[in-house]
């Protein structure tokens, strides 16, 4: 499956995926859904737009990826898991076509998570693209709404190697006269975007211009961040309280409020229905990994930031707490590109290097030593739990020990 071995199972075509929801009636067909897209956010996205949809009354299915430990992540109805029995029923049902067209991991989960949503019979489904969007297995959908978080470096070998490519792959999910929002652009992006909305005859909403956040109280160590929000100049809601606190779900709430605005017109979405489920997002459905406290003493904090942009957010945020010593375990996958990821990371921190017990896991003494010519020095270990006990023994009482490199590693530590 990709996330584990990577592009040698990646198919960049959706016939296989037409196939399989064809052999299971369709279940694409009639299925009221929000399709989202983007380098970074769209998991955050997509959990806090279910929350909200859950809170508002509304069946709600969620479908994302990757998972951290259990692959039934992937699949809730309501926050809930699909359950194991449904899972290998209809694995053993549908074997032979599975046989026969040798689907990917992705395509086989993609039309499973569309066959339980419609046997579960939910009101709206939350669908988060894999990897681009227009030849991601999730794009045989008609969505209410398609989100696109924002652009940036991720994937080029298989998406394209400038960002305007990249913009032109995640376009694919903007359907016909299906309205779309925009989390975040640039002009060379916004070019992209317009032109193939103008194409679908779709509108374009970008939050940036209409959604605004005041700040009342945000710890990065808080349990939760309180905002103001407003559409345009008017105050929209007071002190919300969100439970998601790193500084990057800023720009995330922002796109929620922009799609909430939009999906309120055809379902009904109160202001304490938006305040209850941005509240308890991680408890309504199960978000893990996303600037996760771990422990405090000593201080753990772990986040599945993985590519440039997420990285960048990440280490700002590391840089903003108070410690005397940063300590960083870190574990990547083979094809990261190492040299931007380098550039990021601190120099000053002592580095806990690993390898997360997949195949597509970098050796951890050849991190070590690419780490090290780069002038990041620490220690390889054989696993990342040994390497975490590591860092716990060596830290004082004031230090912060950061987990992250790879949604992998992470999953290892949740």
């Amino acid at each position: 499956m990709f996330h584990r071995i990577g592009p040698a199972a990646y198919k960049p075509d959706l016939s296989n995926t037409i196939a399989l929801a064809q052999a299971s009636g369709n279940p694409e067909t009639g299925l009221h859904c929000v399709h989202i897209a983007g380098t970074n956010g769209k998991g955050s996205t997509s959990h806090m737009l279910a929350s909200v949809l859950q809170a508002s009354g509304y069946r709600t299915g969620l479908y994302t990826s990757p998972h951290l430990r259990d692959f039934r992540e992937r699949m809730r109805v309501d926050g809930e898991m699909v359950s194991e029995e449904w899972i290998t029923d209809y694995v053993k049902k549908h074997q032979s076509i599975f046989e026969q067209v040798k689907p990917s991991f992705f395509e086989m989960s993609t039309v499973m998570a569309f066959a339980w949503f419609r046997e579960m019979n939910t009101d709206i489904a939350v669908i988060e693209t894999g990897l681009g969007g227009r030849l991601d297995s999730t794009n045989i959908v008609s969505p209410a709404l398609s989100i696109i978080t924002n652009i940036g470096w991720d994937h080029m070998h298989l998406l394209g190697n400038t960002l305007p490519l990249i913009a032109r792959e995640k376009s694919g999910i903007i359907k016909k006269g299906i309205p779309v929002v925009i989390g975040e652009s640039s002009p060379e992006i916004r070019k992209v975007f317009e032109e193939k909305a103008r194409m679908e005859d779709s509108d374009c909403h970008y939050a940036e211009e209409h959604i605004r956040l005041e700040i009342v109280r945000h710890g990065l160590l808080d349990e939760t961040m309180r905002l103001h929000v407003y559409r345009g100049e008017c105050l929209w809601l007071e002190d919300l309280e969100c439970d998601l606190t790193g500084s990057y779900q800023l720009k995330n709430i922002r796109t929620i409020f922009q799609a909430l605005d939009l999906l309120r017109s055809g379902l009904r979405i109160s202001d304490e229905a938006i305040r209850e489920g941005l509240r308890q997002v991680k408890t309504t459905t199960g978000l893990r990994g996303r600037w996760q406290v771990l422990s405090r003493q000593p201080l753990v904090v772990c986040d599945t930031g993985h590519n440039e942009q997420g990285l960048m957010e990440v280490t700002q945020m590391l840089e903003s707490l108070p410690f005397d010593i940063l300590h960083i375990v870190l574990g990547v996958v083979e094809d990261k590109d190492l040299d931007a990821l380098f550039r990021l990371l601190p120099s000053g921190a002592r580095y806990y290097f690993c390898k997360a017990d997949i195949p597509r896991g970098l050796d951890a003494i050849v991190l070590k030593d690419k780490a090290g010519s780069r002038g990041l020095s620490g220690e390889a270990y054989s696993s990342i739990a040994q390497a975490l006990e590591a860092a716990r023994k060596q830290a004082g009482g004031n230090d912060l020990i950061f987990v992250g490199g790879s949604t992998f590693t992470v999953a290892e530590v949740v």
